[in-house]
């Protein structure tokens, strides 16, 4: 048997110390990553086991032998591969802890060196948004943001004095609204201004101009840095007196851009005594305007934000008020028939309309056109509203009430306010309209024995323009197939894209050519109409109609 022979006995003995030695090697290769032909180990291992039990089952040492000699000659790759990674896991200790971010030697020409006036110049940008973060607060804090301006660029500059004016586009003017050091004025004082120095700079602090006066204006209007150092050579420059404070020195002109538009000027001034500006000085003051721009636009930006989100809150908060005071449901009256519609833009335009069964020979129809947008106009419209309420349910006729609610308005001078108003009142009984007009409101008619449209209409200053102001009645009969349309300016005057407006003409034929519908399907038909007519055009007036057609 195999087992009796020694020397196959020492052979096995052999095989397995080199497997267990292999495997060992194996493993601890692996956890370094470092070993490769793993399969080829793998597969000489297999050879080995198949070429013992061979030997066993066969009792032929031959077959074991060559299994041994397969195995090893199998196993070359493995001892190449593993002498490889061990040459190469002989590196120091150290480096075999977590590899840190090697340093990288930026070359000496590619290095980023700042000088000195760099510094300062980032330094003064810091400062300058920094002051215009706090200017978001209010206007004394913007007061506060373009005196530091001022400050700073004197300093940076070695200007002995410096103003910073902005223009008033609603007024025309350019004012002052930052002062510091000695300035000596470069236009011509007023001759009231006694030449003293404290006289001439308070002066100086609160002084406008138009932006044609002087040199403060021209050069914002142009838009284009100036360096003067020889002043009495620039007309635009105006020497006063000869005391020493007046004395023209050197200027810089520098005007404040934002978002592509002029809002200012920076002026820096060197007394006469004292060494021109030099380009050098020129540069750096146009470097710190450019950052004292970009800060002022940051501010002037939230300043556009917060003022859009008030007015969107506002208008919101008036839209919804709005929506409650015109009637969610027409009445149902014997004798006619009633259609509307309200189409409203953005905004609130403050359309109001009202029907008011008040008595038995009495109902009120109302259209109103408040001027304006946002609160102020809806809280008129709300004071009309009410107004209008309390006094048609009295025995006044039509011209009276308007008068009357034209008094309630007009006292209110805190307000600026005005509406046209259509007021009809319709006597079923006997069959009669009374009607008066305030204001650009006319009324359109269609009689159905003549078959045309007119328009009822007396020329009239709107209500709350003044206390005083008095109003005509009018009476007509009307008959079965009338129709009479109240609407605001809005329906007339809607536009489209080519901005042609809908007009008064278009909506007249629009009713006589519906004339046989239904009020509520001549409401609709018109509304269609209009939509047809502006397409996708962004209107800016509410557009309201209202439909009575007696049966």
């Amino acid at each position: 048997m195999l087992l009796d022979n020694s020397m196959a006995l020492i052979a096995i003995i052999a095989v397995f110390v080199i497997t267990i030695f292999s495997f060992i090697t194996l493993v601890l290769a692996r956890r370094k990553n470092r070993a490769v032909a793993s399969l080829t180990v793998y597969i000489a291992l297999l050879v080995l086991l198949a070429g013992i039990l061979g030997a066993i089952a066969l009792n032929s040492i031959v077959i074991l032998l060559s299994a041994i000699l397969i195995q090893n000659l199998l196993m070359v790759p493995f001892w190449i591969s593993l002498k490889n990674a061990s040459s190469a896991a002989e590196t120091p200790a150290e480096q075999e802890a977590p590899a840190e971010t090697p340093e990288i030697e930026v070359p000496e020409e590619k290095k980023l060196e700042l000088s000195e006036e760099q510094i300062k110049f980032f330094e003064a940008n810091k400062q300058f948004v920094m002051q215009a973060s706090d200017a978001f607060v209010d206007e004394a804090s913007y007061n506060r943001m373009l005196e530091s301006f001022t400050y700073s660029m004197m300093n940076e500059t070695g200007a002995t004095g410096g103003v910073i004016l902005i223009i008033d586009d609603f007024d025309d003017v350019i004012a002052v609204k930052s002062f510091a050091g000695e300035f000596p004025p470069p236009f011509k004082l007023p001759d009231d201004v006694p030449h003293k120095v404290v006289r001439v700079d308070t002066h100086f602090r609160f002084a406008q101009f138009g932006l044609d006066e002087n040199i403060f204006g021209k050069v914002a209007r142009a838009g284009k840095a100036e360096l003067i150092t020889d002043p009495l050579s620039d007309e635009r420059i105006f020497q006063n007196e000869d005391e020493e404070f007046l004395k023209c020195g050197s200027y810089i002109f520098l005007p404040m851009v934002v978002n592509d538009k002029a809002i200012g000027i920076i002026a820096l001034a060197r007394t006469a005594n004292k060494e021109p500006f030099s380009e050098l000085d020129f540069e750096k003051a146009q470097v710190l305007c450019d950052f004292a721009c970009a800060s002022v636009k940051n501010v002037y930006s939230f300043q556009e934000f917060r003022d859009h989100t008030e007015l969107v809150r506002e208008s919101e908060i008036a839209t919804k008020l709005q929506e409650t005071m015109n009637p969610k449901v027409l009445p149902v009256i014997p004798g006619i028939q009633l259609g509307s519609f309200q189409d409203k833009a953005e905004g609130v335009c403050a359309d109001y309309y009202d029907v008011l069964p008040s008595r038995q020979d009495r109902i009120s129809f109302i259209m109103a056109d408040v001027a304006g947008k946002g609160m102020n106009s809806v809280v008129i419209m709300i004071m009309l509203r009410a107004i209008m309420r309390l006094i048609t349910n009295t025995k006044q006729t039509a011209a009276t009430i308007i008068q009357w609610a034209n008094r309630g308005i007009a006292v209110e001078d805190n307000i600026d306010h005005f509406a046209s108003l259509s007021l009809l009142n319709y006597d079923g009984i006997n069959h009669k309209v009374e009607y008066a007009t305030a204001g650009s409101s006319p009324i359109l008619y269609y009689s159905a024995a003549e078959g045309k449209v007119e328009q009822l209409y007396t020329s009239s200053e709107p209500i709350g323009i003044e206390k005083q102001s008095t109003y005509a009645d009018n009476t007509i009969d009307v008959q079965s197939g009338d129709i009479i349309v109240l609407y605001s300016d809005g329906v007339a005057e809607a536009v489209n894209k080519s901005g042609a407006q809908y007009s008064i003409d278009r909506l007249i034929k629009s009713i006589t050519d519906n004339k046989d519908a239904g009020s509520k399907e001549i409401a609709s038909l018109v509304k269609a109409d209009i939509k047809n007519f502006t397409g996708s055009a962004r209107q800016h007036d509410d557009q309201t109609l209202l439909v009575i057609k007696i049966q």
